[in-house]
């Protein structure tokens, strides 16, 4: 069975249009009216589907600038690490479909409350309050995973993601990350964070190519992979491999001199790059 076959169970609940040169995503929905954030609704051939944007969700954003590995799929039971109100989750939801479910772990008491509402309309959505980082040593979700996916911008979120996975996924099950570079600290730049976290993450799971979710979420980079066998026993505080990249020294802040702009800072590095002149003022 190829890669895409594999696949294909969920990709049967989501259907990619082409627009113009773009490409506009939907999920058949497992919930009911209204919309969670405002995306469109349409029925066709007597099955709702929810429109998924982008710009919302940096797996619809994966999607679209070229994820080519793993998603949930129809009837599959997923963990999720940092729900907050349950844009992507509900759309998780969709894919693993009416016989799967989807356990969703929020630690802040005000959008745990919109997971709770939002649960009443998709049945297969189950709310746990907890913070990810103590989640392994808690009962719950009460059965192995399928597949884990998380949004958690903490400096250490890929080592939330690794101890969570050794306790609750399944054989050769599915790791799914949205990498927040800009959470992990200020003393590597964002590609040398990436790098980091591929060789961490690259011990314990078959890494999919890496995507970079830019435009949509800046300082974003979609990361997962199959875990390897024996995943759960192996020692997730072991020493990095040799040849990890060591922290860059940090520049200061350059001193504006004069009466023209300082320097603007590139994201997407972490360095510092010239300003480009500016003539007259923009309206």
């Amino acid at each position: 069975m190829t890669q895409r076959e594999a696949r294909e169970p969920s990709r049967d609940r989501l259907v990619v249009e082409r627009v113009g040169d773009g490409r506009r995503f939907w999920t058949e929905t497992v919930g009911t009216f209204p919309p969670v954030y405002g995306e469109r609704w349409i029925e066709r051939e007597g099955r709702s589907f929810r429109g998924w944007s982008p710009s919302r969700s940096k797996l619809a954003a994966a999607l679209d600038v070229g994820w080519e590995g793993p998603i949930p799929q129809e009837g599959e039971t997923w963990l999720y690490l940092g729900a907050a109100t349950g844009t992507t989750a509900s759309h998780v939801a969709d894919l693993v479909g009416p016989k799967g479910a989807v356990y969703v772990v929020e630690k802040s008491p005000r959008p745990f409350q919109k997971l709770l509402v939002l649960a009443e309309r998709w049945p297969n959505l189950l709310p746990i309050l907890a913070d990810a980082r103590s989640l392994e040593e808690e009962p719950y979700p009460p059965r192995m995973v399928d597949g884990l996916y998380a949004d958690l911008p903490q400096p250490d979120q890929v080592d939330i993601v690794l101890r969570s996975a050794r306790r609750f996924l399944r054989e050769r099950g599915t790791v799914l990350m949205a990498l927040k570079t800009a959470s992990m600290g200020r003393d590597l730049s964002a590609p040398l964070h990436l790098e980091q976290a591929e060789r961490h993450l690259g011990r314990f799971l078959t890494l999919e190519r890496t995507a970079r979710l830019a435009p949509w979420h800046r300082g974003h980079y979609f990361i997962g992979g199959e875990a390897r066998p024996g995943f759960e026993n192996l020692d997730l505080a072991a020493s990095p491999p040799p040849g990890s990249p060591e922290p860059e020294p940090r520049s200061p802040h350059p001193r504006r001199e004069g009466r023209g702009r300082g320097p603007r800072s590139d994201r997407e590095s972490g360095r510092w790059v010239p300003r480009p002149a500016r003539h007259g003022r923009s309206a």
